[in-house]
């Protein structure tokens, strides 16, 4: 199993390099960043320092859209990267929840998402693709490697991910949702006449390592309000008792009143009081160590080739460190 480590591009950006730098050098092969232009400092302006400061990282935001950026200017980034590094990018991708909405823009379409990824892809690799009517390539691209990752929770994105993407991401820890999704994806990579197993497994959640548990749960409280934004909108599109949809997502969020994005992603953030503790533990994990090996041998069961921890709480130096020694090491 890779281990991931997933920040905020919060100013200032020498502190993210830093931590990127500690995360490496704790045995974590990925890199992840939100990526959100109003919200927090630039991604792919930081991920270039975060390359010239690592070895082996591989860096790309959790996750970026189709919306806020020409798909040929992120394409071309990407290849930027990849030529000055070394091949070490990879592209997270999915509709866009705060990037757009904070921007006063909707979420993207399935279908435009579909189309992106694989324009995204091939001009990132150095292919020609349609770009609105216009046939586009990177003349300057050469061994170039982009795999692009997709987000999903509903049915029809799990089924676009397993029909189009080379990895699959999913925001939560809970092993029933977890292995409920994986098969979704799995069996529309196979109805595609895709190998399943060349989709790769991401879950990225909080993790937090610690006796006392009442703290880590507000520490990742917040998890279950970004989360629950998402939801919202599947229970919107299929309704609250849909077969489509597991209750074990949906029910939680009921009492769920609003979402100020201004706390997004954020430790205490004011939004996610709805949340409650059951939620917390089944999507995060939080706990002592012994407790974040036993959930991650259960995903590992389950086929996740990666868990990409989201480290905003106040301990990030402990979790990336504790990882390190005692919890990458039983993964190996």
């Amino acid at each position: 199993m890779d281990f991931g480590l997933v920040l905020q591009t919060d100013p200032p950006a020498s502190a993210v390099v830093g931590l990127m730098r500690r995360a490496e050098r704790n045995g974590f092969r990925y890199g992840w960043t939100f990526d959100s232009a109003v919200l927090w400092q630039e991604p792919f302006v930081i991920y270039s320092r975060i390359l010239e400061h690592t070895e082996r990282l591989i860096v790309g935001p959790m996750v970026t859209n189709p919306g806020t950026r020409t798909w040929e200017v992120t394409a071309s980034t990407f290849a930027t990267l990849n030529d000055m590094y070394g091949n070490r990018t990879v592209c997270g991708i999915g509709r866009g929840d705060s990037a757009m909405r904070v921007a006063g823009r909707k979420p993207n379409t399935l279908a435009t998402l579909g189309e992106a990824i694989d324009v995204i892809r091939d001009l990132g690799e150095g292919r020609p693709a349609d770009v609105g009517g216009q046939t586009l390539r990177l003349p300057w691209v050469r061994d170039g490697k982009l795999p692009v990752w997709m987000a999903a929770y509903g049915p029809k994105a799990l089924a676009l991910a397993g029909q189009r993407a080379d990895g699959f991401i999913l925001q939560l820890a809970d092993p029933y949702l977890t292995q409920w999704m994986v098969k979704a994806v799995r069996d529309a990579a196979a109805d595609a006449g895709r190998d399943p197993a060349d989709v790769k497994i991401c879950v990225a959640a909080p993790a937090y390592v610690g006796d006392d548990l009442a703290h880590a749960r507000e520490q990742c409280r917040w998890f279950g309000g970004m989360v629950g934004n998402h939801v919202a909108d599947l229970v919107a599109k299929y309704g609250e008792h849909s077969s489509m949809v597991p209750q074990a997502l949906t029910e939680y969020i009921k009492a769920r009143e609003g979402y100020d994005y201004s706390h997004h992603g954020r430790a205490g953030n004011p939004d996610t009081a709805f949340v409650p503790d059951e939620i917390v533990d089944r999507f995060c994990l939080v706990g002592p160590v012994e407790a974040h090996i036993e959930r991650l041998r259960e995903l590992r069961e389950l086929g996740v080739d990666q868990f990409a921890l989201y480290a905003m709480h106040d301990a990030r130096e402990n979790v990336i460190d504790a990882y390190g020694t005692q919890v990458i090491p039983a993964l190996a």
